[in-house]
């Protein structure tokens, strides 16, 4: 059984260092990319994807490695995760989600507090925001039903793959957006943007656990069993 304590601790310092990947290798991106943006948004894809791998391995068995209120969310609508947990889980992955944006701005001797001016909204984006984040609810329980082994991997190269599929660029994840506006880097979002980020986030993530209990709704037994 998992300690509250612990898990509450894993999640907030698995998104610390999730944020401070996304925010810290975007700055380094943009410094060393001369302009070129596409070049930039290939640096700062393969830090996030790669990082995400490394820490659902290592905070998965603590905590259930979800650093996203989304994914709670959609767990706990599964019955998959306790509705008693749930406010404290998105608490701790707030926290640690500005605790690694400062973190990033830190080492990078930028100003701790800042909102970035970065406008990122309009249709096309809130649509982006809600495929992204269905995607990364069916790749997280339809490996979980088959391979579950396989999740760090499939989330990693999930959003690896979404950071380029994507208008957006798949942020995926309320707490990484709230996070990101308070970063006036590479990777940063207007406030503005905030509300219609956040609401597409939660529908897709809603749409993705209505499709998943149809589509999993027995979990495959293994052969010969």
């Amino acid at each position: 059984m998992r300690s509250l304590s612990r898990a509450i601790v894993a999640e907030w310092l698995g998104t610390a260092l999730l944020l401070a990947a996304v925010v810290g290798s975007g700055i380094m991106a943009q410094r060393l990319a001369g302009g070129n943006s596409a070049l930039a948004l290939l640096c700062n894809t393969i830090p996030t994807g790669a990082i995400l791998v490394v820490l659902i391995l290592v905070f998965g068995p603590i905590s259930g490695a979800h650093f996203n209120p989304a994914v709670t969310v959609a767990l706990a609508l599964r019955g998959e995760f306790s509705w008693s947990a749930v406010a404290i889980y998105i608490v701790a992955q707030l926290a640690g989600a500005i605790a690694g944006v400062w973190a990033a701005h830190l080492m990078f001797e930028l100003p701790l507090w800042q909102f970035s001016a970065t406008a990122r909204t309009g249709p096309g984006q809130w649509l982006a925001e809600g495929i992204a984040t269905f995607g990364l609810l069916l790749t997280i329980v339809g490996c979980a039903n088959r391979t579950p082994a396989a999740i760090p991997y499939a989330v990693g190269l999930y959003i690896t793959s979404a950071y380029w599929f994507t208008a957006s660029t798949s942020f995926a994840n309320p707490a990484v957006t709230v996070a990101r506006s308070l970063s006036d880097t590479f990777a940063g979002i207007a406030p503005a943007g905030i509300p219609g980020f956040v609401a597409a986030q939660f529908a897709g993530a809603g749409l993705a656990a209505a499709l998943a209990a149809w589509l999993w709704a027995e979990k495959v037994k293994p052969a010969g069993s």
